[in-house]
């Protein structure tokens, strides 16, 4: 199902996408920056902020990610390959003691990419459609045993489908786990009721969100416009 795609509308781009999410990190927090999107954050954390940011390949506590390749070091990288700050207590693991923190329910918030999230919170995001196979790396795993999944995404795809949808059409990453979307035109949360909508980018209305999303959005009096 296409949707209107408002192409004369605004829309933030993935910094700014990256940088709204760096908002959820909040003092003392343990967060996981998965492939894509998500590996954007780590420039947008308060460097003088007590969090500690994981990537599964065996990092915690990393820094922004470096742009002079002169000031790489190849042994000091996130999930994606991206040479990243070192910071004070930085340390490194091993790839199964990586995963046993993640499974042991140490990782407070994961910020994962989308193709699709369900009104009820299912996630698909491994399998990209016409592929003979797909890339799982930590992302059931996440799903399953951090605290919170926020999923960062475009509204649409470029033909205009929605991704925020009824039910999945693709393969299912893990079922009901996502618990906050932020997107590149709004801020919706999952709920037990279904999808609250709560912040809107400006030079959008929420009836326009609506048309963009294939569930029904409850659309409480207090949304607000998204702020970076």
């Amino acid at each position: 199902m296409s949707a209107p795609r408002f192409e004369d509308k605004p829309r933030l781009d993935e910094s700014a996408m990256a940088m709204r999410a760096a908002a959820e990190i909040k003092e003392g927090m343990v967060a996981n920056l998965g492939f894509g999107i998500p590996m954007l954050i780590s420039s947008f954390v308060d460097p003088e902020a007590e969090v500690l940011l994981h990537s599964e390949n065996g990092v915690i506590g990393f820094g922004s990610v470096i742009e002079d390749p002169a000031r790489a070091d190849r042994y000091c990288i996130n999930g994606g390959g991206q040479p990243v700050e070192r910071r004070p207590g930085m340390s490194f693991m091993s790839h199964e003691e990586s995963f046993t923190l993640i499974r042991g329910g140490w990782v407070d918030v994961t910020f994962l990419g989308a193709l699709q999230v369900a009104a009820n919170g299912d996630l698909a995001n491994w399998k990209v459609p016409g592929k003979i196979s797909g890339a799982l790396g930590g992302g059931q795993d996440l799903a399953f045993c951090a605290k919170s999944v926020v999923c960062i995404t475009t509204h649409q795809t470029k033909d205009g489908t929605p991704k925020i949808v009824n039910r999945l059409s693709l393969d299912i990453t893990a079922p009901r786990c996502v618990k906050r979307l932020i997107t590149d035109i709004a801020v919706i949360d999952v709920t037990p009721t279904g999808l609250v909508l709560r912040e809107v980018l400006p030079g959008w209305s929420s009836e326009e969100i609506q048309l963009v999303t294939e569930p029904t959005l409850e659309i409480p009096a207090d949304v607000v416009e998204m702020a970076l």
